[in-house]
């Protein structure tokens, strides 16, 4: 009897089943339909329009505007490969032209010094110091910090400044820092002259260091770590180690560097 019953349990499962299966079956018979896409409309061109790809953007109508140009020619850099502006509008032209000219003069009469210090100072030539003190700290400059020394084979930091003034201004000031600011005129950093003095304390017990300011907020000075070398008053380093600025000599002494 129960051999009878699973064969027809068998059945009944079999035909159901198959119900089921219809639907499959007959969606997998069913034709693919096509969906065309729409030929795309005709692409219409404007003329004296072009697309470039990552192009920089040139405005150039008010070049009078452009602010820190020191360079005779004009550039903006798009990765690796610089692109010059030069305007095609002639009255854009000639503004360029007369930009250009009035830098050729200031690029032509610069010296060598004058232009290595305009670098390191990150500042035009026209805002530099007197050639003569340029030419005077440039001699010391690169010269590697020793302790006590004097000689551009090895100096400290008042030893610089004590050479400096010597050849400068034929003055001889006191050989240690402290001593040169227990003597020098002291001045607020806002009236700094190229020439002038400035001290630090470096070591947490009064003035340590000197420096000789050359304006734009810069001074040289034998560092003990890179030897003669440009930094700025406002670096972190500096700037919570500044003591004061000071000036030896009378207003005179200084004119006579800064006319």
């Amino acid at each position: 009897m129960v051999k009878q019953i699973i064969p027809a349990i068998a059945f009944i499962f079999l035909m159901s089943s198959c119900s089921s299966f219809k639907p499959l079956g007959m969606s997998a018979n069913k034709p693919v339909t096509k969906t065309e896409r729409k030929a795309a409309g005709k692409m219409k061109f404007i003329e004296n329009i072009a697309v470039i790809p990552h192009a920089v953007k040139d405005n150039t109508k008010n070049l009078t505007a452009v602010k820190g140009v020191t360079n005779a020619s004009s550039k903006l850099s798009m990765g690796k490969k610089p692109i010059q502006i030069i305007p095609e509008n002639p009255d854009e032209m000639a503004a360029y032209e007369k930009m250009v000219a009035n830098l050729h003069p200031t690029i032509e009469t610069a010296t060598a010094v004058q232009l290595k210090y305009a670098v390191l100072m990150d500042t035009e030539v026209e805002s530099l110091p007197s050639e003569n003190l340029l030419e005077a700290v440039d001699k010391w400059y690169g010269v590697r910090y020793v302790r006590g020394g004097n000689t551009t084979h090895g100096v400290d930091c008042s030893g610089f400044t004590v050479g400096v003034y010597a050849e400068l201004f034929g003055m001889q000031i006191p050989r240690v820092s402290r001593e040169q600011y227990r003597v020098s005129e002291k001045l607020p950093i806002s009236e700094l002259a190229p020439g002038d003095l400035v001290f630090f304390n470096t070591t947490g017990r009064g003035v340590s260091h000197v420096g000789i300011y050359l304006g734009q907020n810069k001074f040289i000075h034998a560092s003990v770590s890179r030897g003669v070398m440009v930094n700025d008053l406002s670096q972190n380093y500096y700037r919570k180690r500044y003591i004061g600025g000071g000036r030896i000599g009378d207003d005179k002494t200084l004119h006579e560097i800064n006319p």
